[in-house]
């Protein structure tokens, strides 16, 4: 595999940027790893464990380098979706398999449902989706109470209150958006409010990512094959049981993977999984 080469694709108010690291020798199809607001950074370790194959990564629009050209502050899933398939577009390698983690997955799954011509095999690993979830309306005022902290009082409360309620083991309780966020110091998160507004998780995704409905029916129907991973040690937090929820939609249990919501990661962002086991796990599932 080579060194990855980073090229930019203009889009409707944004440009984007993609990483390609290549392997001009495989037969296999291209593997195009995504999160979101996760960008191209997140799948470096992941990367390394498919040098068999050419491995595209991306920063989404608004995260990372694919700055917004247009000045919007919302990032719809069906825009999202719309980047991915400009991008494979651009690869001219359709079609792809795609892992994608987390709000990647929301709209990888979104991709599906548009243009299923574009994927061979989707691994949708763990896609915070809350319309089928018997919380569903404590969750989405939890992501809206989410987004008001972040606008009042900046990052640090506003992230907080995210990781409290992604971490929480089980469905959220009556009341839960209006209990106080915990204290931003416990992660090690700032304090202080430097007046910024344009977090890729915190506005542009929130509540829109776990808010989207998906529409089940083109996904039965679509040629291409549909995974869905959950991760071991989070079955029970938000994005797990998202997962499950759209599994038993599509009439499928879910893959399981090893670790947590992050479990490919290999140091980036801070974070360690179990990425050498849950590379093992996915190469099974694409090579299934």
């Amino acid at each position: 595999m080579t060194e990855p080469k980073t090229h930019t694709l203009d889009a409707p108010g944004a440009v984007l940027y993609y990483d390609v690291r290549g392997n001009d020798a495989s037969t296999k199809p291209v593997l195009l790893a995504i999160g979101s607001p996760m960008g191209a950074e997140g799948f470096v370790t992941l990367a390394g464990h498919f040098t068999d194959r050419t491995v595209v990564t991306y920063d989404p629009r608004g995260a990372g380098r694919s700055k917004r050209t247009d000045g919007a502050l919302e990032t719809p899933v069906e825009e999202q979706a719309d980047d991915l398939h400009r991008l494979i577009d651009a690869l001219g390698a359709g079609p792809v398999d795609i892992f994608a983690s987390s709000g990647g997955a929301v709209n990888a799954l979104a991709l599906a449902a548009r243009h299923p011509d574009q994927i061979r095999t989707l691994v949708a690993h763990e896609p915070p989706s809350a319309q089928d979830l018997p919380d569903r309306e404590q969750v989405l005022a939890a992501c809206e109470g989410i987004k008001q902290t972040y606008l009042r009082e900046g990052f640090g409360p506003g992230m907080a209150k995210f990781i409290a309620m992604v971490s929480y083991d089980g469905p959220l309780p009556d009341g839960y958006a209006d209990q106080p966020g915990p204290d931003p110091a416990m992660f090690g998160l700032p304090t202080e409010d430097d007046g910024a507004r344009d977090d890729a998780l915190l506005r542009l995704n929130m509540p829109a990512c776990p808010a989207y409905q998906h529409d089940f029916d083109a996904l039965r129907a679509a040629p291409c094959r549909i995974v869905i991973g959950v991760g071991a040690d989070s079955s029970r937090m938000i994005a797990g049981r998202g997962g499950i929820s759209v599994a038993e939609r599509l009439g499928a249990p879910p893959v399981t993977f090893p670790g947590d919501h992050g479990g490919f990661l290999g140091g980036e962002y801070g974070g360690m999984g179990k990425p050498d086991e849950f590379a093992a796990t996915l190469r099974g599932v694409l090579d299934d």
